[in-house]
């Protein structure tokens, strides 16, 4: 490690609030015993706030219906490919209780922006799985909205919320979504949740088109200053239906980096090991954990619809009904020496 890179290092460790430069010395011109380094610090910090401990969610993905045409994503609005589907209230109940009669204690309900999951939908769905399963935490992860729907959300029984802020650099923002979409409004929204209360999840892919060493550097400048209690990190993979579909995949190696990196900058963060990540490489969840991750999202979505929500190609979405995939994922993770839980998991400050 160079001696610019290795100094910013110890400031990052330090607490201190890095500059955008310094954020870019520790990007550029990555080294293989660089991601060495900064893995092995990742895992004691991980290890000295959580454990051996990989939390478990149960990933309900229950509409691949999107208001929005942003140019990465397979279930884009103008996509008229894209098998449409949406789950009913009660198809969704019952993911939740086939995941909590094998343990699941957290339930993340993911969509695309469908506008048919209004208000008073959405708060319906969330009030019947709260007072089913009030032991349970409910994570939401269903795109941009006003206050007023996130406090009637919250207010609902919602526990957390994911909202990938996917660049935190404008001009690169622009270059990924149309024009009808703001960086700032989804910045916004992300200051809005934590306002709330909510577990608040941001983040961004790895890879994407028109992605630098500096438009990196200001993801973690946002994400220092966010400080969410969840970050999503996964690699860019193209969709064929989309006019990024012949773009080269996020490098995987740089995508474990980052990880590393977040946890040292935000120690008792809940990082995912992502679905991206365990496509875009044999044992990339497990590589991910190894890198500084402790969450990982088996998906409890009813197996008819699990290859319809394609945000890119070849997602794994294996025929493995949910009590197989869960077997599937302790075993690999205690090969590495780690142990899947399946408790709320709640970051630090909330419990």
């Amino acid at each position: 490690m160079n001696p610019e890179k290795e100094k910013n290092l110890k400031a990052l460790e330090s607490g201190k609030i890095l500059s955008r430069e310094q954020w870019k010395s520790l990007i550029k011109d990555l080294t293989k015993e660089d991601s060495r380094i900064l893995a092995e610090k990742a895992c004691r910090i991980r290890d000295r706030q959580y454990g051996k401990r990989v939390f478990i969610r149960g990933l309900i993905e229950f509409t691949n219906y999107c208001r929005n045409d942003c140019y990465y994503c397979g279930i884009r609005r103008s996509n008229c490919h894209a098998s449409r589907y949406r789950l009913t209230g009660e198809e969704i109940l019952e993911c939740c209780r086939s995941g909590y009669e094998l343990g699941f204690r957290t339930f993340v309900l993911q969509g695309g922006e469908d506008p048919y999951f209004n208000d008073e939908r959405m708060t319906e769905i969330i009030r019947t799985i709260k007072k089913e399963f009030p032991d349970c935490a409910l994570t939401l992860s269903i795109g941009e909205k006003e206050r007023e729907s996130y406090e009637a959300f919250r207010q609902a029984g919602a526990d957390r919320y994911l909202l990938r802020h996917e660049t935190a650099d404008d001009d690169h923002y622009r270059l990924l979504h149309p024009a009808e979409m703001s960086l700032r409004h989804r910045k916004a929204c992300l200051y809005t949740l934590k306002e709330l209360g909510y577990q608040t999840g941001a983040g961004f892919m790895v890879g994407t088109p028109g992605q630098t060493a500096d438009t990196l550097a200001a993801d973690m400048e946002f994400l220092q200053e966010l400080k969410p209690e969840m970050v999503g990190i996964g690699p860019f993979l193209p969709h064929h239906d989309t006019p990024f579909r012949h773009q080269p995949a996020g490098d995987v190696g740089l995508t474990l980096y980052l990880l590393s990196l977040v946890r040292i900058m935000l120690p008792d963060v809940l990082l995912p090991a992502t679905t991206a990540l365990g496509t875009a490489a044999q044992n990339g969840r497990e590589a991910g954990v190894l890198a500084g991750a402790n969450v990982v999202m088996p998906n409890l979505s009813p197996g008819n619809v699990r290859e319809k929500y394609l945000l890119y190609d070849n997602k794994i979405c294996t025929g493995n009904e949910a009590a197989e995939n869960l077997r599937d994922l302790s075993s690999s993770m205690s090969a590495i020496g780690y142990e899947t839980v399946t408790d709320r998991g709640d970051h630090k400050k909330f419990i």
